[in-house]
Order: structure tokens, then sequence, then C-alpha cells
């Protein structure tokens, strides 16, 4: 699927690790609002009260007094804009951080604006942004406690200030790393439905081939007996008239249940799934042109699961379809149910003239069908031509 941008195209300036932008600015609720809000109130009140408490501390310039509170200010207020711009925030917020301890009283109070920066830009995937903008604040106020005034932030309140902030940063990827899963929970849930819809289209489509390509079949096989026997034989023309009558009303019920499923109302009629039982009527109704349908079932009354009754159904009837469209000097068939020792075989036979074929989508629905269910399924031409599937039924019961 495309992406905000096309493939020619890169993220745009300051994305990805030197993200510009947050990538979850569309969305909308309280929660995002808290997220925003929460540090620059907590890191403004915070700084606000250090900055009160090193003013008190000591006798300081008015002009310094005021920088301390602007400065303390400034970083907490730059996280406003931290959701849209969050690399160039955390850099930013460790120049005021930088410039705090410069021209501060006392080196100004804790940094909590570049913790929240540096978690926020990890998390919104401006690593790079983070850990150059810490590594840069690092080095300068190293170089400051070395080389200036050490008292301003000596030892141990630099490696705590340092640990606080790779604490922040270790927080962001953890929170990052959280998003990332959500994220890519949330993705294979949408496959999942996706492939679950395909996978039932292809099976409401493979219902109706198997419906409609057995109904229209006989429909048209009777047809031209009833045209053909409409001067000599009056009464067989009649016969065959009344099986078009019953092949195109069994028609219309079946793709009425299969396109049942696509209603949301529920008003459509719901006939049972075909199975087993069924597999007799179908035998006898179905035509083939000068040959005789013969039905060997030798389950003996045995249950199968509803699924696998519903694909021999199919198997047979898009069988017997098969023979009626594309069989040469066929004059008999042959359907075989029988068990066997970890499930059922389905044969449908002929025994007409061998001829190539190519397979189309009977034979393909057929073998999906088979495959479905843990089954195999061939195709044999031996003076005749079989289609035979075996499928597993996890243990018929009599």
């Amino acid at each position: 699927m495309p992406g905000p941008y096309s493939h020619h195209e890169g993220p745009p300036w300051g994305g990805g690790s030197w993200a510009l932008h947050d990538p979850d600015a569309m969305r909308r609720g309280p929660s995002r609002a808290l997220r925003l809000w929460v540090p620059v109130l907590l890191s403004a009140f915070v700084q606000l009260i250090g900055a009160f408490v090193v003013l008190r501390g000591g006798e300081h310039p008015p002009a310094v007094a005021a920088l301390t509170l602007a400065l303390s200010l400034a970083g907490p207020l730059a996280l406003i804009a931290a959701r849209r711009l969050p690399g160039p925030v955390v850099a930013v917020v460790a120049a005021v951080s930088v410039a705090s301890l410069l021209f501060a009283a006392s080196g100004g109070p804790p940094p909590l604006a570049f913790a929240f920066a540096l978690a926020g830009a990890v998390v919104r995937g401006a690593r790079v942004w983070a850990w150059v903008s810490l590594a840069s604040a690092w080095v300068a106020v190293f170089a400051v406690s070395v080389i200036g005034d050490a008292t301003l932030w000596p030892p141990p309140r630099l490696l705590g200030t340092t640990l606080g902030l790779v604490f922040a940063i270790g927080l962001g990827e953890l929170l990052a790393s959280r998003r990332a899963r959500v994220a890519a929970f949330r993705s294979a849930a949408a496959r999942r439905r996706q492939t679950a819809a395909e996978e039932e289209r292809m099976r409401i489509a493979r219902e109706l081939h198997d419906v409609l390509a057995h109904s229209l079949s006989q429909i048209n096989v009777q047809a031209g007996v009833g045209l053909h026997l409409a001067e000599s034989q009056p009464e067989k023309a009649v016969e065959a008239l009344a099986s078009i009558k019953q092949a195109s009303k069994t028609a219309l019920d079946d793709v009425r249940s299969v396109l049942g499923v696509l209603r949301a109302d529920g008003e459509a009629p719901r006939a049972p799934q075909p199975g087993i039982a069924g597999i007799a009527a179908l035998v006898a109704q179905a035509a083939v042109p000068g040959a005789e349908l013969v039905l060997d079932d030798a389950l003996g009354g045995l249950e199968v699961p509803a699924p696998v009754g519903a694909a021999a159904y199919r198997i047979v009837q898009e069988g017997l379809t098969n023979v009626a469209r594309h069989g040469v000097a066929v004059s008999r068939v042959e359907v075989r149910i029988a068990p066997e020792a970890d499930g059922i075989r389905v044969e449908v036979r002929d025994d007409g003239r061998d001829a190539p074929f190519a397979p189309g989508r009977g034979l393909t629905g057929m073998r999906e069908r088979v495959e479905q269910l843990g089954g195999r399924f061939e195709v044999v031409q031996d003076g005749g031509f079989t289609v035979r599937a075996q499928l597993p039924t996890g243990g018929a019961r009599p």
C-alpha cells in the first residue's frame, strides 16, 4: 500500500531518525492532550520552583535573576512544539539547558524539560536528534566544569544529571519499542481480517461456480433432449421441461443460500448446507446424454463432519457437470463413496474416450476444497476420466 509519499521520494526533512513531525499527529483525544501538556506543566513547575530556590540561596543581580527565570521557562515552553517538531525541540531545549548552566544563577535548576524532550524525541522517532543533543550538551557542560567554574556543576551533580538524562532516553526507547509492538500487532490483525475476508469471497465464488455450472449444464442438457423429442415423443419433452423447472428451482435456492451470508439484515433464506445425504438425489437428478449414472455408496450410514460432507457433495456435483459438458462417448458414469482408515474417498468416473484437457475453474475449485480440509485430490485418465478425492474426517461415527 502506498505511503504518504511516493516510492521515488524520501520522507520529509526531519523524518525517520531525524523526525520533524509526530507520526501520530492525526490522532485526537484527551490522552493526546495529556501527553502534550503534562510534560510542559510539570517541567515548568519543577524548574520554576528550582529557580526560586536557587535565587533565594544568595544575592544575585536583577538581570541574572530575570535570566534565570526566563531560561527556566524557555525549555518547558519549547516542549509545546515537541509533538510536531520533536527533533528541533530537543536541540533547542539542550541549548537552553547549556545556556542555563552558563548564565543562570548557580547553574540553574535541574533540566527536567531536557529529560522530557529526550524521551519524547526517541518515542517519536527522532533518535539521532536526541543522542546528538545529549552528547553535545554533555560535552559543553563537561568543558565548562573542567575549564570554567567547577562549583556550578560539581562532579556529583554532573554525574546525577547525566544518569537522569540517559535514563530518560532509555525510557523513551522502551516506550518506542512498545509503540512499535502495538503497531505491529494492529497491522497483523488487519492482515488477518483481510485474509479472512478474501477467503470468504473465494468460498462464495467457488460455491456459486459449482451451483451455477452444474445447474446450467443440466438445464442445457434437458433443453436439448426436449427439443429433440418435442415432435416424436412429446411426453419425454414434458419430462425434460419438468427436469428443467426442478433444476432451476434448486439452483435458485442454492444461490439464495450462498448469497445469504452477504446480507446483514438476516432476511435472506438460509438453506442447509448440502452434504453426503444429498448426493443420492443429486445423482438421480443429473443427466448425461446417452449415459447411465450409477451411485455406489459404501458409507453405510456413517456420519461425517459437515465441511467434509459439503465438500463431497460439491465434488460429485462438479464431477457430473464436467462429464455432461466435456465427456466424449460416455456410456456409464459411476459415483463411488467409500470409507477409508482416516476419512472417506469420493470418485466420479466415466468410461468415455480419453482426450487432452486443461484444468479449468471446476477442477481447480475441487482441488482447493480438498486441500483446505487436508485431503488429497487427483485426476486420472485410464480408459476414461476419473476425479478422486480423499477427505479426512477425524474419525467418522456410525
